[in-house]
């Protein structure tokens, strides 16, 4: 981890204790940092550009859907040179044999799942998350949105990616694990130090990383938002790299790594199958 923080930018440098640090900036600039060849995975959840001055539900009352400044894009060219330029710097910065997950809704994985392949990753999965208690439809004219897609993929064809395929079947009873995967949204507990728009909820990031990654692999989200990924990592003794523009989630993302209530939490995968 020491020549990672060498050759990050000293003012990009947030936050880092043990194998868990943070560096605050623009993602592509601070990719282009790290040192090729050196991640083993990486979770990405992207802005979904979908804050267009729509609504949504949210505890039984109305809300906008506008998430900020960084979810609001002019143009689809300009959505799909986005990805473009994050995807190929990811690519750069993963190990041979590594894997990147990205996770997304309609509004931005089509673009994502045809650069993949443009950019000659490896598709491996498409996982369908099924959300248990997604919020209903206010506008009723259309069916309830409840799903997130996440794509899996290696860095090219001939990489020799790791998958935990015994713990993945022996946590689904006994039985081969399929791709589509049933989680509630995210827990109130999950919101105690504040809230994230796109928070993912922790065992699926658990889920994530228990599958592709051993203890000790070092694992980067570009768009660190909450700190979910960070958090679920340090549960599971994986080195964790973090980036992030806004200074408030990353200081959301350290509420949140300092609470030894939730970093040493017992993993919820085994809390439950164990």
């Amino acid at each position: 981890m020491e020549e990672f923080f060498n050759r990050m930018y000293k003012k990009s440098r947030y936050y880092i204790k043990d194998n868990f640090a943070l560096f605050k900036g623009d993602s592509i600039k601070l990719l282009k940092r790290i040192k090729d060849n050196s991640i083993d995975v990486i979770f990405a959840d992207p802005p979904y550009f979908l804050s267009n001055g729509g609504i949504s539900c949210s505890s039984g009352e109305m809300v906008p859907v506008d998430k900020g400044d960084w979810d609001k894009v002019d143009s689809l060219k300009e959505m799909h040179k986005f990805n473009k330029s994050w995807l190929k710097e990811c690519k750069k910065v993963l190990k041979d044999d590594g894997t990147i997950w990205i996770s997304g809704t309609f509004h931005n994985i089509y673009s994502i799942g045809l650069l993949i392949q443009e950019l000659e990753y490896r598709v491996l999965n498409n996982i369908t998350w099924f959300k248990s208690n997604a919020p209903p439809n206010l506008g009723c004219r259309m069916f309830t949105h409840s799903t997130e897609q996440i794509i899996w993929a290696s860095k090219h064809k001939k990489s020799k990616h790791y998958f935990n395929y015994k713990l993945m079947k022996e946590i689904n009873s006994n039985k081969q694990m399929r791709d589509l995967w049933k989680f509630s949204c995210v827990k109130k507990s999950e919101k105690k130090h504040g809230k994230f728009p796109t928070q993912k909820p922790i065992e699926l990031l658990e889920r994530i990383l228990l599958s592709s990654t051993e203890e000790g692999m070092t694992v980067l989200d570009p768009f660190n938002g909450s700190g979910t990924t960070g958090i679920a990592a340090k549960r599971l003794g994986r080195k964790y790299i973090g980036i992030d523009i806004s200074k408030e989630y990353l200081d959301l993302t350290i509420r949140r790594y300092e609470d030894k209530e939730i970093t040493n939490k017992q993993i919820y995968l085994y809390e439950n199958y164990k």
